[in-house]
């Protein structure tokens, strides 16, 4: 048996209105207007989706936790 992750990895990147969390590992998708929104949302989604499941079947431990990595574009100095 492999090891067992800690770490949930999602991705945040900014849409033309909102952003958008993705969890490429356990197929979760959400957005929110606001990064503490998007973020709210992305704990919510993963808990219900994780819910009455076994997380050694997403090859987790029993209680991961979120590693967020977010898409930014330079800004214009």
């Amino acid at each position: 048996m492999s090891e067992l992750q800690h770490n949930i990895k999602a991705f945040i990147r900014k849409g033309q209105d909102y952003y958008v969390a993705e969890c490429l590992e356990i197929n979760v998708v959400t957005q929110g207007k606001t990064l503490d929104e998007t973020i709210s949302n992305l704990r919510e989604a993963v808990a219900l989706h994780l819910d009455g499941e076994d997380p050694t079947e997403f090859g987790l431990t029993a209680n991961p936790t979120l590693l967020l990595t977010m898409e930014l574009e330079p800004s214009d100095a």
